[in-house]
């Protein structure tokens, strides 16, 4: 097998709006490449990127492929992506390695909301971008309109290389403004007759052929000067200059094409081939704490693992790129997060499922392998004495959560295990055993990736999976003052238990006075980890308590803090101080202190005005201005206080704060409510106290559940 030099090598990430056509034109572009002989389809379930099976039952992308075919010279690696939002970390993934990132727009939908989506991750990357208005053969495409949209979306850096003649069923002919030539292709699509721009169009191709030339010169202080001039550019100078100018992402080409029919493709990795940057034209890759790894050939090799898959039988496949060297068959390379040793035993080329083994990939190249024993996503792997970190892909935030309700005691393992090996596949995926919630909670991008897992932990793992609403993480707290008191005595033959405690409850605020009325020997301010403090004020006088007991005490109100009287949340805000009780000289001990504390805090608690707070999220709706009124109206009856409005770009933002608990499914209605042109984002404010008939409610419940305990 070749191995391609750093110069010949691109890589592009094919992304857009679910129904644009990226597996369908990835499928043409091997083909035009020769790299398959005959093209696959969706609808046959054939094609090279949509391989697994629960693709090819959904009749869509949901995981990143990596594909790879040879231009002339060169080589080109392709990343096929889902085009729904609910897989956006498949897209982050693929943006984190790709140089070149085309955009597919389907032309008779226009510019979707998927697409302007994954515009924002583009710009975070930084990547430079073409434009292919795909399916310009249907009868409903609008090549004018869609071309207008994305001017309108992503900027006055849209500029237009091609337009085609008659769009629609009838499409068979397309004007290149950048080689001045009109393409006509034969009904069946593939090769197509080069013929001169016929006089109709002509003006309109000049018109946009200058642009192409201004954009290239102003790139390069020699070609400005020989553009002022002359006037032109040589072809030589023309791709010089626009290659820099799209590294740069100084304008973003627009392209025309009918994936389905092959008409197009092959101009388009024309201009993969002369124009896109390869990894060397990029800028250095951005390091962990500070610093940059330039992609250099000569240097020692340096990876990075930005994909794993599990695969029956085989085990990890890991998916990388070389950053710089040459990585060979066989080479030994340190992770430099845990320091373990990887001996990378066969490389690989990939086309899908299918593998090709090779001796070598070189810098800026992506590969992959399999069995790496201690490595996973996210990691960077060098030679000894190296300790760099490629700066890891940041995953966006979860906007969905479900508690996975628990199966037979018999699959408890087998369930953790299959949430495991997905979420090593998926970073995205949130999975959190949470002792305070006493469920195992789940976290995604939707309900159609839950869904996915849910499918996947049954199909691989064998492993039935039921969501269910998951718990609310409540704390507690109290209003007011109170003086509380608790004896405990027990008495069975031999030494019984005596313990009596004296307490003063009430809430705590930083800054606030001593307790009146008392004499404070010691105090103690803890931060507790579930957030809010606790304060504990040694009063006693006199050695009515001996010191010896503080700890059981304060263990004892402890306890009754983790599990909160009102609802057996966690208890936050509170100050004890501990004055007066009594104690026996043979029956006291740590064990009775420590249950007269609890008893005494629990009875004081629900005596001081206890109130119970509910976790408040900031809430940022950004939706298509059509629909700003049912999204305002859906988000009153959710409690939400709206914070502010705005607008940007073509999109209207809500600011709102709303508690968790009415969030529960909000994905799913914001998307039947927008026809999915909307998002959003939450992220965790504040507790705020729950209404007044909310809290009865849940006081009620959890009383009952106490009475069934104990019963």
């Amino acid at each position: 097998m070749v191995a391609y030099d750093t110069s010949k090598i691109r890589n592009i990430v094919l992304v857009g709006h679910s129904g644009s056509g990226k597996t369908t034109f990835a499928e043409t572009m091997l083909y035009e490449a020769k790299a398959i002989s005959r093209r696959g389809s969706v609808e046959e379930r054939n094609t090279q990127s949509d391989y697994t099976a629960l693709e090819q039952q959904r009749g869509h992308s949901l995981f990143a492929s990596l594909l790879h075919c040879a231009w002339k010279d060169t080589k080109i690696n392709i990343l096929d992506t889902p085009g729904l939002d609910d897989f956006a970390g498949e897209v982050v993934t693929a943006l984190k390695v790709a140089d070149t990132a085309i955009m597919l727009l389907n032309a008779r939908n226009g510019v979707e909301v998927g697409s302007e989506l994954i515009w924002e991750y583009i710009e975070k990357f930084d990547t430079p971008t073409m434009l292919v208005i795909n399916q310009v053969d249907h009868e409903k495409a609008d090549f004018e309109t869609t071309l207008e949209q994305a001017r309108q979306r992503f900027g006055n850096r849209v500029l237009p290389v091609q337009f085609p003649v008659d769009p629609g069923p009838g499409f068979h002919a397309i004007v290149d403004a950048l080689r001045m030539v009109m393409y006509l292709f034969p009904s069946s699509g593939g090769k197509p007759e080069k013929k001169d721009i016929p006089a109709e169009h002509l003006d309109r191709a000049n018109a946009l052929h200058q642009a192409l030339v201004e954009a290239a010169a102003e790139n390069d202080d020699a070609l400005m000067e020989k553009f002022f001039e002359e006037g032109n550019l040589s072809e030589d100078e023309l791709a010089r200059g626009l290659t820099i100018g799209l590294a740069h992402r100084q304008y973003y080409p627009v392209f025309c094409a009918s994936g389905l029919k092959d008409m197009g493709s092959g101009r388009i990795m024309g201009f993969i081939h002369d124009i896109c940057p390869s990894p060397a034209d990029r800028p250095a890759a951005s390091l962990e704490g500070g610093g940059a790894k330039p992609c250099d050939p000569a240097a020692r090799p340096c990876v990075f693992i930005f994909k794993t898959v599990h695969e029956p039988k085989v085990g990890n496949v890991s998916y990388f790129k070389v950053y710089s060297g040459v990585l060979k068959s066989g080479d030994e390379l340190i992770n430099a997060d845990n320091g373990s040793m990887e001996r990378f035993a066969q490389l690989y080329e990939s086309e899908g499922k299918n593998r090709d083994a090779v001796n070598e990939l070189r810098a800026g190249d992506i590969g992959c392998t399999v069995k790496l024993k201690n490595t996973h996503t996210n990691q960077t792997l060098s030679p000894k004495g190296s300790d760099i970190r490629i700066e890891r892909i940041h995953f966006p935030v979860s906007r969905i959560r479900m508690a996975v309700l628990p199966p037979s005691k018999a699959d408890v393992e087998k369930m953790a295990h299959a949430l495991h090996a997905i979420q090593e596949e998926d970073p995205t995926l949130v999975v959190d055993q949470s002792i305070e919630l006493r469920q195992t909670i789940i976290q995604g991008q939707g309900e159609l990736h839950l869904e996915v897992v849910r499918v996947r932990a049954e199909q691989h793992f064998g492993v039935h999976l039921e969501f269910i609403e998951p718990r609310i993480p409540y704390r507690e707290t109290i209003t007011r003052e109170v003086n509380q008191e608790y004896r405990h005595k027990k008495q069975s033959g031999g030494a019984g238990q005596f313990a009596e405690v004296h307490m003063r409850i009430e809430p705590y605020y930083d800054g606030m006075p001593a307790p009146h009325n008392l004499t404070v020997k010691q105090t103690e301010v803890e931060n507790l980890k579930w957030g809010g403090k606790f304060c504990f004020v040694w009063a006693i006088v006199g050695g009515v308590i001996d010191t010896r007991f503080i700890n059981a005490i304060k263990k004892g109100i402890m306890n009754k803090l983790e599990e909160g009287p009102s609802t057996g949340s966690y208890c936050r805000d509170v100050r004890v101080s501990v004055y007066d009780g009594k104690m026996h000289d043979v029956d006291s001990n740590d064990m009775a202190f420590q249950i007269a504390s609890m008893m005494a805090f629990r009875e004081g608690f629900l005596k001081a005005g206890p109130q119970i707070l509910e976790p408040i999220y900031d809430l940022e709706v950004m939706v298509d201005a059509e629909f700003m009124g049912a999204v305002m109206s859906d988000l009153q009856p959710r409690r939400a206080i709206i914070m502010g409005m705005d607008a940007e770009g073509h999109y209207q933002v809500i600011r709102a704060r709303a508690p968790l608990k009415e969030l529960h499914r909000y994905s799913s209605a914001l998307r039947s409510l927008t026809q999915g042109k909307a998002k959003f984002t939450m992220n965790f404010a504040d507790y705020a106290a729950v209404p007044g008939d909310l809290q009865a409610k849940l006081a009620a419940e959890y009383a009952k559940t106490q009475d069934m305990v104990e019963a």
